[in-house]
């Protein structure tokens, strides 16, 4: 069996959905979040909890794995309209640092359109919408990204549009040139299937794509 693909945020949202499409794909996965106990071993999903802000918690994580999918996120509360938000920048330099020293290099990251170059793409509406209610967490976003573009890994920024609890369809596009970037909606089961598919064919290395129907 061929070693695993560590999984950050493996309890819920993409990282949930990232597993399963793992797993049904017999590809081997360690699952790591905080609440990971809570997940059943099996042949292909090992449960490894951990904190992604603790520096050895994801040293630890990283030993003998090939590839990492980077699925964490936040729950939404109105805090997020005046709180500085850092979890995305502080998780990933030291995401990144540590890939370094443990020589794993290929990283597939979710952030999310209006992150980086993408908030070009958005029109002036949209984008006094999205600084009004995410304005925090995008600045983080974009840190993040930053990170990840200055760093020496084989990466992949994967940024889909207005997420939907819909089942996977097949039916997402990659927007690869940024002529094309538009909002939209995609499922996270969709994303979630691109996310194990970049790893496993090699795609978009040294990338950034929007994800939209």
């Amino acid at each position: 069996m061929s070693a695993p693909i560590l999984v950050m945020g493996a309890t819920s949202g993409i990282g949930k959905l990232a597993v399963q499409e793992a797993t049904h794909r017999e590809i081997p996965v360690r699952a790591f979040a905080r609440s990971a106990d809570s997940l059943e071993k099996s042949r292909l999903v090992e449960p490894f909890p951990g904190d992604a802000t603790n520096r050895e918690d994801v040293a630890h994580a990283l030993k003998g794995v090939r590839a990492v999918i980077y699925a964490l996120g936040i729950s939404e509360s109105l805090s997020m309209l005046w709180e500085k938000e850092t979890l995305f920048s502080t998780t990933t330099q030291i995401l990144v640092e540590a890939m370094s020293e443990a020589s794993v290099r290929r990283l597939v990251a979710v952030t999310g359109y209006g992150s980086g170059r993408s908030k070009d793409a958005m029109s002036t509406i949209e984008k006094l919408g999205h600084r009004a209610l995410l304005g925090r967490v995008y600045a983080d976003k974009d840190r993040q990204e930053q990170i990840i573009l200055h760093s020496a890994l084989q990466y992949t920024i994967v940024r889909p549009v207005i997420l939907t609890g819909g089942p996977r369809s097949g039916k997402a596009k990659v927007k690869r040139n940024p002529t094309g970037w538009h909002n939209g909606i995609v499922s996270r089961a969709d994303v979630a299937a691109y996310l194990v598919e970049a790893v496993e064919d090699d795609l978009d290395i040294g990338r950034d794509v929007v994800l939209a129907r």
